[in-house]
This record gives C-alpha cells, sequence and structure tokens, in this order.
C-alpha cells in the first residue's frame, strides 16, 4: 500500500507534464482529416499567392493585347446617333385655281410618274378655249382686211389730196372763230369780277351802315322799320356779290369752253396740215403704215394664237399628275374643295433617291473627307447595316440655318459643340427594297481610313 501511493506520487509530476494545454485540447478536438486540410492550406499558401499575381499579370496582359486592337478599330472611325434619314419630298400644287372634280389616289399609295393623282373641273377652262378659238379666227379676219386695205390706202391718200387743202381752210377758219369766242368770252370775264368789286363795295357799304344803324335802333334814335330796311339793304347786297361771283364762274366756264373749243380748232388745223402734208410729201409713209397696221393684224393673230395656247395649256392642268416615281403621303384633296395656283394637296416621295444627313460634332470632322465609307445602321430594322459614302460636307453648322441662329457676341458665351451637316449616300443596290423612308433615325460610322475613292 505504502508503494502504490508513492507511485501515485511519482507519476502525478509525469501527468502534469503531459498535460496538453488548450489550443492542443482544442486542435485534438477537430477531426482528423479536417486537421489535414487545415495543414496543407497553410502550406500552400505562398503558392496561391504567386498564382494570383500570375493570374492578374495575364488579365492585365490579356487587357492589353484586347485593348490595343479596339483601340486601333475606333480611332479610325467616327459616330454619331443625331442622323436620320433624308429625300425628296415633291409637293404637288394645281398650277390654276379650280375645284376639285376627282381625287385618284390614296394615302401611301405607288404611284408612276405621269400617273393622273387629281381632275379638276374644266367647264370654265373649257369656255375660255372657245373664247380663245373665236379670238383668233377674229384676227385672222383681221389680218384679212389688214391685206386687203394696203392697196386701197394709197388710192384713198391720193384721193385725200385733192380734200386735205379745202379742210385745212376750214379748219383755219374755225380756229379765228373759237378766238373771238375766247376773246368775247375773256371780256365778259372782266366784266363780272368789276361788277364782283362794285358789289362788294357796296356789301361794305351796307354792312357799316347796318352795324351804325343798330346802335341807333338800341337808343331808340331811329325806327325800327329804317333798321329793317338796312338790314334788308345788306342782305340784298351780300345776294348781289354771290351773284357777282356766280357770274364770274360762269364766265370762266364760258372762257374755258371758249379756249378748249380753240384748242380743238387748233388741233384740227394742225391735223388738216399734217394730213394734207402726208397727202402731198408721205404718200410713200403712209403706204407704210398701211403695212405697219397688217403686220400688226399678223402679230394680233401671233397673240391670239398664243392665248389659244395657254388656254388648251390651262385645260390640260385641269389633271394633275405624278412627275416622278414615289409614294403618295400628306394627301389633303377632297372632291368639292377649291383650290388655288400653289396650293399644296398632296406630296410625292421618290424612295429611288435617298441619302443620310449625319450632324457630327464639329470635332469629329478633323479626318473626315469626301468619298469615305460609311456603315449605316438603321433603328427602324433592328441595326440593319447599309454602305454608303461621305458625298459633301455642309458649309455651315446647323445654328447658322436655325430660325433664330445664336449671337455669342452678346450676353455670356457659353461655348458650345457645334454639330455639322454631312451628306451621306447609299451605294447603288443598297435601297433596292425601298425600305428606307425619310426620316428614319440612324447611326452612321465613317471609317476613316478608307480613303476617297468613291469621291466625285
Amino acid at each position: 500500500m505504502p508503494e502504490t501511493q508513492e507511485q501515485q506520487e511519482r507519476e502525478k509530476p509525469d501527468q502534469k507534464r503531459h498535460q496538453p494545454s488548450a489550443p492542443e485540447e482544442n486542435q485534438r478536438r477537430i477531426p482528423e482529416p479536417q486537421r489535414r486540410d487545415d495543414t496543407r492550406r497553410k502550406r500552400t499558401n505562398p503558392r496561391r499567392k504567386r498564382a494570383i499575381r500570375f493570374v492578374l499579370l495575364a488579365l492585365v496582359v490579356v487587357g492589353l493585347i484586347v485593348a490595343i486592337p479596339i483601340y486601333a478599330y475606333y480611332s479610325v472611325r467616327e459616330s454619331t446617333d443625331d442622323a436620320q434619314v433624308d429625300g425628296h419630298i415633291v409637293p404637288i400644287s394645281p398650277r390654276i385655281a379650280g375645284t376639285i372634280l376627282t381625287v385618284l389616289v390614296n394615302d401611301n399609295e405607288q404611284v408612276r410618274a405621269g400617273q393622273e393623282l387629281v381632275r379638276l373641273d374644266p367647264a370654265d377652262y373649257q369656255v375660255t378655249l372657245q373664247q380663245a378659238q373665236a379670238a383668233l379666227a377674229t384676227a385672222n379676219a383681221n389680218t384679212i382686211e389688214s391685206s386687203v386695205n394696203v392697196p386701197i390706202t394709197g388710192i384713198n391718200t391720193r384721193t385725200l389730196v385733192s380734200t386735205s387743202g379745202s379742210a385745212e381752210l376750214e379748219s383755219q377758219a374755225g380756229v379765228t372763230a373759237a378766238q373771238r369766242a375766247v376773246d368775247t368770252a375773256r371780256a365778259r370775264l372782266n366784266a363780272a369780277n368789276a361788277a364782283l368789286a362794285q358789289r362788294q363795295a357796296d356789301l361794305v357799304k351796307a354792312q357799316k351802315d347796318l352795324a351804325r344803324y343798330a346802335d341807333l335802333v338800341a337808343k331808340d334814335e331811329i325806327s325800327r322799320q329804317d333798321y329793317d330796311a338796312a338790314v334788308a339793304a345788306a342782305a340784298s347786297n351780300a345776294a348781289q356779290v354771290e351773284s357777282a361771283k356766280a357770274d364770274i364762274v360762269a364766265a370762266q366756264h364760258t372762257l374755258d369752253q371758249a379756249v378748249a373749243q380753240q384748242n380743238q380748232a387748233k388741233a384740227r388745223l394742225q391735223s388738216a396740215i399734217i394730213q394734207r402734208r402726208q397727202s402731198q410729201q408721205l404718200l410713200p409713209k403712209q403706204q407704210q403704215v398701211s403695212e405697219a397696221r397688217y403686220k400688226q393684224a399678223q402679230a394680233a393673230v401671233q397673240q391670239r394664237q398664243a392665248d389659244l395656247n395657254q388656254a388648251n395649256l390651262n385645260l390640260g392642268y385641269t389633271i394633275l399628275r405624278a412627275p416622278v416615281d414615289g409614294i403618295i403621303s400628306k394627301k389633303n384633296a377632297e372632291p368639292g374643295m377649291q383650290v388655288s395656283p400653289g396650293q399644296q394637296i398632296m406630296a410625292v416621295v421618290p424612295l429611288d433617291d435617298i441619302w443620310i444627313t449625319a450632324n457630327y460634332k464639329e470635332t469629329q470632322l478633323k479626318n473626315m473627307r469626301v468619298g469615305q465609307k460609311v456603315e449605316i445602321s438603321v433603328d427602324t430594322y433592328g441595326g440593319r447595316k447599309y454602305r454608303g459614302h461621305i458625298d459633301s460636307i455642309a458649309a455651315a453648322s446647323g445654328a447658322r440655318f436655325s430660325l433664330l441662329p445664336p449671337e455669342n457676341a452678346t450676353g455670356n458665351y457659353v461655348k458650345v459643340v457645334q454639330r455639322i451637316p454631312v451628306k451621306v449616300v447609299l451605294e447603288p443596290g443598297e435601297n433596292r427594297d425601298r425600305s428606307l423612308r425619310p426620316g428614319m433615325s440612324v447611326e452612321p460610322t465613317v471609317l476613316l481610313n478608307s480613303g476617297t475613292n468613291n469621291a466625285s
């Protein structure tokens, strides 16, 4: 028993010496497979870091390898989303006024050049045509008459030679008589002026007397009868003045008539003198006048023929035809509607002549040249690609052509990158199916390294 106790006491220090610590105790509690994984993980940690560094370096290299071609790809391309399809919009408007009789097309209908679109009521223009035909017939008859009058004029001129002398003498007598009438009328006018002066003097005296009588009658120094007589005398003198003025007007009118008759007589005399001279000295000139009238009649025939042609044209204008192949758009013509010349009633959009207007920023135009190839992506068809090339670059920015262009010289100036319109035309056959429409949004990309082989 004592040995056993002593042995136990000897074993206690050994037990204390081999008693595990708390971490060792926890490690013992971890399952053996897991302890092996932790140990392997600790051993491989530096290797893992080196692998990560290698992967990162590889990614950087791959990124550079990928970025360089991408940069090279996009550095020679310029794109914009501020672009649209453009085309001709051909307005259809009448050249004459009228009433729409029939509309032969509908919106979005395909038409051919020369196809009838609208018919106007032709009744008024048919009447005008008939009038022009009648006027032409009259002009032709006048021409025939003028051609006959050419030889007759010579005969008549020679006949006038014998009568022109007597006509001149008669006209001279008329001038003399008219001069006498003028002298008589002028004398009457002078007499009327003198009478007016006398009547005005009498009126002044009567008005003064009336003023004196008014003071006297107010003081009862004269009778009311005398005052009334003065009033009547003043009124009579005033009436006489007006009558004298009327006499002057009548005399002046008579003088004017006499002067006019004198002028007419002088004109007749001059005409008689001219006729005598023409009949005596200017017989060839008279013949030329007759021939000139004949030519004038021929010119009138040409004028009436032109009027007839215009009437035919106007009658033809009652039918409006399509000037080009295209699609009918913006139709607002209805039967019975009154239209005037130049009034747009519809439009034809030719889809065979389509181009792209791309509004590039001014900073994108550095390397752009006419003829460079362009790739066009159309939004409507899910990014369908079309091929084209730069046709031209606008002469000014879009802001210059706006309704209210900016005035940078006034106010607070803020620099804004401007956009310059660039016209891009499609390559032949690209729009064979006519799927592009003016106004569609597109995204053109200019290939800056494509050269200018397509430049015109």
